[in-house]
């Protein structure tokens, strides 16, 4: 039997060719342009799974994309791990700034990675992190090493909500029991500082129309008699935030968790460079809330930003028009404790109420989700924890993450189970922008590491 590093380096060609494979499919859920594509990568993850040697696969239908579910049951007595994951993608726009096309993946080698690093939309988030499981089962099922029961629940919506994951989730819990959920869709520190992600922010996003005058008008005729709905938009949008950079939303602060000093000074260990930080952005300066720290900024702290702005003529040459309506996508960063539909509604109300006279507003909810912490001192936590010391050599540093993932939550009180997040990309790797990528050194590192957390999970839980 080989061990995980030495069946990697032997099928290493193959597990990134299968990737190249998958990474050309353009399953963007938001654009039903590509609800084709999108249902055909469904039908190759599902393929995958077979192949790595699940007995049970199943493409679950959904009124939106489907959701893949297999399993490899070896003995009900055991524990079971359930895989979540996603094999939908983020739209590539802004296409222009790709420096390849985003559905024709390529190899190249940069800076943070040396040994080359696959270029394409999904790469990292999360077709890339997914595929590391499909693969790690593969290697446990071929070389007789899978100690314990495995599931697998990838789906098709994550980028837009999740909306049906809900549904499903609720109505087959007999079918996803488990004892940990596993989940690779965050990152990491840096490829010698691997951390685990403790922490996900919650998530509120909606979309806002300001409507004015009943049409486009001529600016010369009627510029200073009506209000302008991008002029009144863009001041709306300005006093979401006040000079501290604290955000203006009555009651949106109720019920934040405060750490405490003593956790805060914690979270400061982690290695960061604010230069560096700064360099890599190609940025004179942070920005944010006053009194806190760049990683707390983006980490423990709610925020509250602008996605996507627009309303009038933004063609070629110029069109003197006053816009009947303008738009914004907002989204709202959530931590424990804040509850995304009451923020939803407590930011439809204060936009509401700051509209002027000459204008009305329409606050649309999208989607969101919860917060999530996972507590350290509980066995999952710890097995993780030994499986990164086993293939990196370091102990690795518990840290929370910025970014959302609604369903967690979710899965916490529909499953009553915990869930732990190991993931291998880099804030660098470009997840939802142009240039996405994925080191092919942290997409290996996962394959290997992946089973030795099954391993000590399966031994500790004993």
């Amino acid at each position: 039997m080989k061990n995980s590093k030495e069946y990697i380096a032997e099928h290493k060609d193959r597990f990134l060719n299968e990737l190249i494979e998958l990474l050309k499919l353009p399953s963007v859920s938001a654009d039903p342009a590509f609800a084709s594509s999108t249902k055909e990568t469904a039908e190759t993850v599902a393929q995958s799974l077979r192949d790595a040697g699940c007995d049970t696969v199943e493409i679950c239908e959904t009124p939106g994309y489907p959701i893949v579910y297999a399993d490899k049951i070896i003995d009900k007595n055991l524990p079971t791990v359930l895989v979540y994951g996603h094999y939908d993608v983020q739209p590539a726009d802004p296409i222009e700034l790709w420096d390849s096309p985003p559905f024709e993946p390529v190899i190249k080698k940069t800076d943070k990675h040396p040994d080359g690093a696959i270029f394409a939309r999904g790469a990292c988030d999360d077709k890339g992190q997914m595929y590391m499981h499909v693969k790690a089962l593969e290697y446990m099922v071929a070389n007789d090493r899978l100690p314990c029961n495995v599931k697998f629940m990838i789906e098709g919506e994550e980028e837009v909500g999740s909306a049906n994951l809900a549904w499903y989730v609720e109505h087959n819990q007999e079918k996803l029991a488990n004892d940990v959920i596993l989940i690779s869709d965050t990152g990491m520190i840096a490829n010698d500082i691997p951390s685990i992600t403790t922490g996900l922010r919650g998530l509120s996003y909606v979309e806002v129309e300001v409507t004015g005058p009943n049409r486009d008008l001529h600016s010369g005729l009627y510029g200073g008699a009506v209000a302008n709905p991008i002029n009144v938009l863009s001041k709306m949008i300005a006093s979401l935030h006040d000079e501290n950079n604290h955000i203006t939303v009555k009651g949106f602060y109720d019920k934040v968790e405060e750490l405490s000093q003593l956790e805060r000074d914690k979270m400061a260990e982690a290695p960061f460079s604010l230069e560096n930080y700064k360099k890599a952005l190609d940025i004179d300066d942070v920005y944010g809330e006053k009194g806190y720290t760049t990683n707390e900024r983006n980490s423990i702290r709610p925020t509250l930003d602008v996605n996507g702005i627009w309303g009038g003529y933004t063609g070629e040459g110029a069109k003197t028009v006053i816009a009947s309506k303008a738009y914004a996508k907002i989204s709202m960063r959530l931590v424990p404790n804040q509850d995304w539909k009451e923020i939803t509604e407590l930011f439809k109300a204060h936009f509401e109420s700051i509209a002027p006279a000459g204008v009305t507003v329409k606050v649309t909810p999208h989607h969101g989700g919860q917060g999530y912490v996972t507590p350290i001192d509980n066995v999952a936590y710890q097995a993780a924890e030994k499986a990164y010391e086993q293939t990196f050599g370091k102990t690795p540093i518990p840290q929370r993450s910025g970014g959302s993932i609604p369903i967690v939550a979710l899965f916490e009180k529909e499953l009553k189970s915990k869930t732990i997040l190991m993931g291998f990309g880099l804030d660098s790797d470009a997840i939802h922008s142009p240039n996405e990528h994925f080191g092919i050194w942290n997409y290996l590192k996962g394959i290997e590491t992946i089973p030795y957390f099954y391993q000590y999970f399966t031994e500790m839980s004993k």
